[in-house]
């Protein structure tokens, strides 16, 4: 996600929809009736919704920049006359540059009679200290180079809640900052004063709407605002929203955009629409952007920023005209997910048509090394798609290349090998100790990986020619530099160490001990983890982790304040803070943290990505006032080789030990992606002795720590010798470097690249993985960056092939200058790490181990999509319609209920019969039938675990939903309020089941519900439904669940049965109704796993002691 284009409609219709609100949009005038025409506009039936005198504009409405200076601005005509404009100019081929779109939105609006002196120009844009209003009085088509022109004002996130309507005419109307302009003046055509409050008023109130409604970008030219005051009218305006605030703003846009538009040159394919469908129901990201859908090349990259190394590496060696598309997939998706993903870009390859059909299709299924993505599951799902099509993929003769590192590589690469034997498809396969790009030149080029080219030679020797000549022109000093202007001076305060102590905000127990893996293995006396904050934790408990192959015990806590007493009662050193809060609530918690424990918290790191670049502003201001550095938002994190590892920073351990980074090396380096962080591990371990520290400051465009506030302490550290930036297209943070050298700041050796140089070869613009990957102007392109770091003295390679070898040429230089002492360099490489135990968990899925099941089970399977019982799909015993929904109606309500809701009960109580032998229950109800007891001792064992931990839930969920809806909440107020209180929504949530891979009992539900209740009576589920689609929005498995369904359409059952009264119905839901009918249902398999106990003659059951930890006394001691 990030800055997204609208249509000037769009931005139109936001600013009415403010001014409405406030009451001031007959005050200004601003925005008359419009009409919008799309390719479903029927034109010949098109009714002008203006006054029948109305003289009015036609303009295309589609990303277009200077549409008057080409022609494209239709003025004073009638609506018939612009109907019949539009009529002629629609689907017409346009060409701007070396871009061609058609024509096929336009926008039909009030043409306005003003005078060329009532004409101004105003623009609001974000930049990193804040917001930037750029205000010149004139406007139009002929304002010339705003840039050099306009007056420029910047409201800091500090100020924004402070300005008022004085401070907009001070700044930018007033004599003092434009005395030129013609309103400036008490004359019989201007009142200065009523002028300035008129204007003054507007713009504040722009302004105002343009934060709240997370505006990044807006410009109006021209405004005009007539003389005699009698309105302000928006003639031209372009805009751009902060697509990660959607969830904030979700009520306020949601009626007016209904689409991000794509850029002009680029016309959405139904493919593109798919997979942006699939991103937004998954916590994960997946982006595709088809760029010839006759291209040969095809990509299936994991990770934002190794996608991008692949595209610029692909156009380097000049076939940017046969790449099909740019993508990329990340944050771990589900296998289905990368499935379906990996079919998409796969039937596009099949249907593509390229020119030279005498050359083979190539389908690069890329990646840098995962930092926790399970590269065997994805990979799964790719190798399903890839048999899917296998034949078709044969018959094109389709080369396959495969590059791929991170957890579970190593299964991940057997299964695409074994893949390519069985489908006997053309696949290359190779890992981390391949070179991320040089599967692209040896699928191009038809280069083998060991091939000893003489071209290949001839170019590395020319390489270390260039680069020493570089070197030797330049002076180089490896002393401190004590530089604290323009950068976060809190940063070179703040150094991570052996010491250093964390708190992990969020239940990650995987992140917890990777830290710990890595703490062990760096031989650190203490663990750097020092408590766990999880702010749904029932209260202060302990959780299990591993130290080398003991067993340690992290406490848990449910607040900060807690876990910090630590600091109080235990003299720890806890300083730092890694936060996996979520992105909806990580401003939140981060804000709290700096606010209330600023004298104990120096360092947050904020892992989330998609935190609206507004809020990550205001946590920067903070991070400044308060001392507290805050690295991200959208970071793996960052690592002190040897000393400290932030959350999943380097991956998993076998990773960690292969790059070397359990001992430091002479090499620091900063990076936006943190899937390239591994990679540039890899890369520095391999071509010198290793990483000394690298940070990941994250992809957002704004980022809360910069490349220079790292740079500047690697240039004070004296172990550090060589600096590494790799940089992207976006942004402006490279330039910092370039003036630190120039001044003297950065006097170390740094090579540096910036990725996304591919973005030259494209016609039109494309937003790349990161939310900050895209040039908004010619300085923000990756070449042009690069040019300038090259100039300035960096090491900047041709392509990011380049890069490691240069990496290692400068290395080789230090060492032959004794910069770098060889002989503590060798010392170091010959450093091995402790061994470690590898995790069950992993081993299980590297098929190292095997384990015995406790139980046998022959009546129940709840593992596949759909339940079983004793061999009967769920589905199935309702077609048989198996009954007792008559009689409870009898017996508990005592009365006969109507037909449907009879069969409405016999549905829940064969869905909740049972649910497996592994829930806390049947378990209790086998444990006791295998000791020798009776049938109802064994059931009566399994119904007392029934309770608010276990089956409980429907009840509660019937409570909240129940008491939402009559106060009426919207869905969005309770899931905020719930949220806020810091309970769970009852009936909402699964732990195997998302809206991707749904729950099959609920689907039945909800289909009875909507087919056999009374006409629109199912108005509590309905209501459940709505919050279902806010809670996926989060994570993919918070879905309404069974309880919550059940306990949804029972409440709209008894409401609308006209058999009971509104007391009624509460009573029973009072009394625990809905929890009976799970407690009758559940009894049926209670006893059905009695009797199968029974039966198969099992023994007398003993739980495994090696499944049991036993710590005692170390609670207090290994901590």
């Amino acid at each position: 996600m990030a800055q997204k284009p609208i249509r000037e409609y769009a931005g139109k219709r936001l600013i009415r929809s403010w001014m409405d609100k406030k009451n001031i949009s007959e005050k200004y005038n601003t925005l008359q009736t419009m009409y919008f025409v799309s390719p479903e506009t029927n034109l010949e039936e098109a009714e002008s919704p203006f006054d029948a005198d109305t003289k009015l504009v036609a303009k295309p409405d589609q990303l277009i920049k200077r549409r008057g200076k080409l022609g494209l601005v239709k003025l004073n005509k009638t609506f018939n006359e612009c109907i019949d404009w539009v009529k002629q100019e629609r689907n017409k081929k346009l060409t701007i540059g070396s871009t061609t779109d058609r024509l096929k939105y336009f926008l039909i609006e009030p043409f306005i009679a003003h005078s060329q002196d009532e004409e101004l120009y105003i623009c609001i844009h974000s930049v990193r200290e804040g917001d930037e209003i750029m205000f010149y009085y004139s406007g139009g088509v002929d304002i010339g180079n705003v840039d050099d022109k306009a007056i420029r004002w910047t409201i800091t996130p500090s100020m924004e809640n402070k300005v008022k309507r004085e401070d907009f005419i001070k700044n930018l109307l007033s004599r003092q900052v434009l005395p030129k302009a013609p309103f400036n003046c008490n004359s019989e055509e201007y009142n200065e004063r009523n002028y300035h409050l008129f204007l003054g008023e507007f713009l504040y109130q722009l302004y105002l709407m343009y934060s709240h409604l997370h505006f990044a970008y807006l410009e109006i030219n021209p405004l005009v605002v007539k003389k005699d005051l009698s309105g302000i009218y928006i003639l031209d305006l372009a805009a751009k929203l902060d697509s990660c605030a959607e969830f904030i703003m979700h009520t306020e846009w949601s009626d007016i955009i209904t689409e991000f538009p794509p850029f002009f040159g680029h016309e959405s394919k139904p493919e593109e629409s798919y997979i942006q469908s699939l991103d937004e129901r998954t916590g994960a990201s997946l982006k595709l952007t088809v760029l010839n859908p006759n291209g040969r090349i095809w990509s299936l990259v994991a990770g934002g920023g190794a996608s991008v190394i692949y595209a610029d590496t692909i156009c380097d060696l000049g076939y940017s005209k046969e790449l099909g598309n740019y993508g990329e997939y990340s944050g771990a998706p589900t296998q289905d997910l990368t499935q379906k993903y990996a079919e998409t870009i796969i039937k596009l390859l099949l249907k593509s048509k390229y020119i030279n059909n005498q050359l083979s299709p190539v389908l690069i299924i890329g990646g840098g090394i995962a930092n926790f993505t399970d590269v065997a599951s994805t990979f799964t799902g790719i190798i399903n798609a890839l048999t899917i099509y296998k034949d078709e993929l044969l018959n094109k003769k389709t080369l396959i290349y495969v590059r791929r590192g991170g957890p579970n590589y190593q299964r991940g690469l057997k299964l695409m090998r074994e893949c390519g034997q069985k489908t006997r498809l053309n696949i290359k396969v190779f890992g981390p100790e391949t070179h991320i790009t040089a599967i692209v030149s040896m699928a191009l080029l038809n280069k083998d990986e060991t091939s000893d080219d003489l071209n290949d030679n001839l170019n590395a020797i020319n390489l270390e020619e260039s680069i020493n000549i570089q070197f030797d022109k330049q002076t180089f000093s490896w002393d401190s530099k004590e530089e604290k202007d323009n950068v976060n001076v809190n940063v070179n305060n703040y150094s991570m160490t052996t010491t250093t102590r964390a708190i992990v905000y969020g239940m990650q127990t995987r992140a917890v001990q990777n830290m710990l893996d890595f703490d062990y293995i760096c031989r650190r006396n203490k663990p750097s983890v020092a408590a766990i904050v999880y702010t749904f934790a029932a209260g202060e408990h302990h959780r299990q982790f591993y130290w080398g192959n003991k067993t340690i015990m992290i406490p848990v806590y449910k607040d900060i304040e807690s876990a910090l007493k630590l600091n109080e009662t235990q003299n720890d050193t806890i300083d730092t803070i890694v936060n996996f809060a979520s992105s909806r609530s990580a401003f939140k918690s981060t804000r709290d943290m700096i606010l209330n424990y600023s004298n104990y918290i120096k360092h947050i790191s904020i892992i989330a990505e998609g935190i609206p670049e507004r809020l990550t502003k205001k946590l920067m201001t903070l991070s400044f006032k308060y001392g507290v550095i805050i690295l991200g938002p959208s970071t793996v994190g960052g690592i002190c080789a040897g000393k400290f590892r932030i959350g999943n920073t380097g991956g998993m351990l076998d990773n960690i030990v292969s790059s070397k980074l359990f001992r430091s090396g002479s090499v620091s380096f900063v990076s936006r992606s943190g899937g390239l962080s591994n990679e540039l591990s890899n890369i520095i371990s391999r071509e010198t002795d290793g990483v000394n520290e690298g940070m990941a400051i994250g992809g957002d465009r704004y980022p809360c720590t910069t490349f220079m506030d790292h740079l500047l302490r690697y240039q004070n550290e004296t172990t550090c010798k060589i600096l590494v930036v790799l940089g992207e297209v976006g942004g402006t943070l490279e330039y910092d470097i370039i003036n630190a050298i120039n001044n003297g700041k950065l006097t170390k050796p740094i090579i540096a690249w910036c990725t996304g140089t591919c973005a030259d070869y494209f016609s039109y613009d494309v937003q790349f993985g990161h939310a900050g990957a895209l040039a908004q102007s010619n300085l923000e392109k990756a070449c042009k960056k690069n040019e300038e770091l090259s100039k300035a003295g960096c090491f900047v390679p041709e392509s990011f092939d380049d890069f490691g070898k240069i990496i290692r040429i400068i290395y080789e230089k230090l060492i032959k200058t004794n910069v770098i002492n060889k002989k503590e360099a060798e010392l170091r490489n010959s450093i091995e790490p402790p061994p470690i135990p590898l995790d069950y968990h992993w081993a299980r899925k590297l098929g190292m181990v095997r384990k015995a099941s406790s139980f046998l089970s022959g009546i129940s399977d709840e593992r596949g999509d759909e339940l079983v019982y004793a061999g009967m799909p769920i589905s199935q015993i309702f077609k048989d319609d198996i009954g007792i929904g008559g009689v409870v109606g009898l017996l508990w309500f005592r009365r006969k209920l109507p037909t449907y809701f009879n069969k409405f009960i016999e549905i829940v109580l064969q869905i909740t019969a049972d649910h497996g032998p592994a829930v806390s229950g049947a378990h209790n109800t086998i444990v006791t039938a295998r000791a020798g007891k009776d049938l109802i001792s064994s059931l009566c064992s399994g119904l007392l675990t029934i309770g608010p931990r276990f089956g409980g839930a429907l009840d509660d969920a019937a409570r909240m939903f129940t008491s939402a809806y009559d106060m009426k909440l919207t869905p969005q107020q309770f899931v905020t309020e719930t949220r806020n209180s810091g309970k769970y929504i009852m009936g909402i949530g699964h732990k195997i089941k998302s809206i991707d891979n749904p729950d099959q009992r609920v689907v039945i539900i909800k289909d009875y519900a909507m087919k056999y209740f009374p006409k629109d009576s199912q108005k509590i589920l309905n209501y459940a439904l709505k919050v279902e689609q806010i809670t996926t929005r989060k994570k993919t498995n918070l879905i309404l669940n069974v309880d919550g369904c059940i306990a949804c359409c029972f409440v709209d059952l008894l409401r609308s049965c006209n058999k009971f009264s509104k007391d009624e119905v509460n009573q029973y839901i009072e009394m625990g109704t809905l929890n009976a009918l799970f407690v009758l249902g559940r009894s049926i398999g209670f006893i059905g796993h009695y009797l199968d106990q029974k039966r198969l003659k099992q023994g007398l059951y003993r739980h495994p002691t090696d499944d049991i930890t036993y710590f005692l006394s170390d609670i207090n001691t290994q901590q």
